[in-house]
């Protein structure tokens, strides 16, 4: 049985999380939205590279994030 590949996608810099765009289960292609962040004003799309299904979301609208914190998880 082949062995799952989760990639992670993770905050590349501290930032307050505006909106959580999907939720487990979410099927997600390269370029689509996962988290909106907000960092010194500016509004900052968090995007997947890989298609795949979400198979867990890390963060909450609200909450601050610091570098390198996994975001959310998708299963390829």
């Amino acid at each position: 049985m082949p062995r799952e590949q989760v990639s992670e996608i993770v905050a590349e810099m501290v930032a307050n999380v505006m909106s959580v765009v999907v939720e487990p289960g979410t099927a997600v292609a390269p370029g689509d939205t996962v988290v909106l962040l907000e960092s010194m004003k500016m509004e900052i799309p968090v995007v997947v590279e890989h298609a795949g299904t979400v198979r867990a979301v890390k963060v909450a609208a609200g909450d601050v994030v610091q570098e390198g914190d996994v975001l959310v998880e998708v299963l390829l």
